[in-house]
């Protein structure tokens, strides 16, 4: 008698796999929408005389307090939550949270903005050209053409025509370009034992402990004026950018984040926050009157072409994985 092994039992899961990615693709999307919120919302802060170092602060602390639930129901069901995961707590806390944003904001300062973004934005292919070198194994060509379209697409969004050299500031916005690897590749070991929401609630706790120690010591100024800033045509007190920086587009972009990128994979999900530039570009427009240029608009199509490549490669591959095994006799 001969019994074929049916498919059907590897349906659910693989079912379960697709929605899950769905998912994240969302999660993604939405967590580079938030982020990109951030930047046209603290500009008139900082520009208004609020100090990097009081914003980030801030900005750091009020998320974390309002993810904390996330690190006490870990604490709770994992008495030894803490002394496991404390090496990627601090990691992240470290990098992807604090070293991040204050590698930007320094290497804005040297340079212009649009080619800080560019070089912290090469952010994905550095990750391919990592995973290359660590697992000696070619990325397929669909990941190197969608690297090449994205990374042009990129270039024409942020429209570094005129920018001059600096080395310090490059140096600076590479830094925070590995420190936004190192947010994909920590984010990517998040699951059961290390929920999600607790990692990116305690890296940010602790982000913020460290800026608090740096403004305490005078290491990085502090000021915080009362001040009114102009949004979209009206003026609205500093509290109310500060809390949608904060409480909406740092809390949502961390939390979502941390939670898509095991679903999707950090390839996938660090070309999906290229889309961040795109939707930094739509704020500026809405909120600071800053209208994009026609052909930042053939940059974002790019940018778009790019991570739809890279998409389709991680759906053959998914694909390829899911072959249900052949019908096996027995006897």
């Amino acid at each position: 008698m001969t019994v074929s092994t049916a498919s059907l039992p590897v349906i659910a899961p693989i079912a379960a796999s697709a929605r899950l990615r769905s998912t994240g693709l969302v999660m993604a999307v939405a967590s580079a929408l938030a982020f990109s919120s951030s930047g046209p919302f603290i500009k008139p802060l900082l520009e208004g005389g609020w100090s990097l170092g009081a914003a980030l602060l801030v900005r750091m602390g009020v998320a974390g307090l309002i993810l904390s639930p996330a690190v006490l129901l870990a604490i709770r069901r994992q008495p030894g939550f803490l002394r496991r995961h404390w090496r990627l707590i601090l990691g992240f806390g470290l990098m992807p949270v604090l070293g991040c944003q204050l590698f930007f904001f320094s290497a804005m300062q040297r340079m212009p903005v649009a080619v800080a973004l560019l070089i912290q934005y090469l952010a994905p292919v550095m990750l391919v050209g990592f995973v290359w070198l660590r697992t000696r194994k070619a990325p397929s060509a669909l990941v190197l053409w969608g690297s090449v379209i994205a990374v042009a697409g990129l270039v024409l969004v942020v429209d570094i025509s005129g920018a001059s050299f600096d080395l310090v500031g490059t140096l600076l916005a590479l830094a925070a370009a590995v420190c936004v690897c190192a947010y994909f590749v920590i984010s990517e070991r998040a699951g059961d034992d290390l929920p999600p929401l607790a990692l990116a609630a305690s890296g940010l706790l602790v982000g913020a402990g460290i800026m608090a120690l740096l403004c305490l010591f005078g290491i990085m100024p502090f000021q915080a004026p009362a001040i009114s800033v102009e949004l979209a045509g009206v003026e609205v007190p500093w509290f109310v950018p500060l809390l949608w920086v904060a409480g909406i587009a740092t809390t949502l972009g961390y939390a979502l984040g941390v939670m898509a990128v095991p679903r999707i994979g950090s390839r996938v999900a660090s070309f999906v926050g290229l889309s961040e530039v795109l939707f930094a570009l739509g704020f500026a427009w809405i909120f600071l009157a800053e209208v994009p240029a026609p052909i930042q608009f053939a940059g974002g199509a790019l940018i778009l072409a790019g991570v739809i490549l890279v998409k389709v490669d991680d759906l053959r591959r998914t694909a390829a994985v899911a072959v249900p095994a052949p019908a096996v006799p027995l006897p």
